[in-house]
């Protein structure tokens, strides 16, 4: 991890919601940044073997799981937007080598917080490192082995959702 100071942005802030609070005056976006195996002698694009995942620091909400790395969006972007510009901040990931296959939206009503799904473009070699104090670590995870890491709580519940969409867009 470098020294980078936190970004502070004008979305930064809670969202008081029922009996909790969300991170993000505007929404919260996270990308779900996937690499496949190979495609298919017929063409089909492979199977998703890899996700880009952030141990959180210990001071942030849930701090110590694993998620995306993410945050508030700003009042000037999209989801989309947000997202990528969080995982260039937090995860250092050039944004030119990654396709956004589509999203998924939780939506609370006072907030939302949209899981931008993304594929590596073919051939490329994405590097993820943390890049700012908000995570521990951040690497390249197995599909297989994300079940055994303490995942933050609703990326843990979504997870098979996720991957069922990344699925479906095969």
């Amino acid at each position: 991890m470098s020294g980078t100071l936190h970004h502070r942005h004008p979305g930064d802030g809670w969202v008081e919601c029922g009996d909790h609070r969300h991170w993000g005056l505007h929404g919260a976006a996270g990308l779900f940044l996937t690499r496949r195996a190979p495609p298919a002698p017929d063409g089909t694009p492979g199977a998703v073997t890899d996700v880009v995942l952030q141990h959180r620091a210990t001071w942030s909400h849930h701090g110590g799981t694993w998620g995306i790395p993410g945050g508030a969006v700003t009042p000037t972007e999209t989801p989309t937007q947000g997202a990528l510009r969080e995982a260039a901040e937090e995860a250092g990931l050039d944004p030119a080598v990654v396709r956004v296959v589509g999203e998924h939206v939780l939506d609370h009503g006072v907030w939302t917080y949209t899981t931008v799904l993304a594929e590596t473009i073919a051939g490329a070699r994405v590097h993820v490192a943390a890049t700012d104090p908000e995570g521990i670590e951040v690497r390249w995870v197995p599909v297989a082995e994300v079940s055994g890491l303490d995942l933050h709580p609703a990326f843990g519940d979504a997870l098979p959702h996720l991957l069922g969409l990344l699925d479906a867009a095969r």
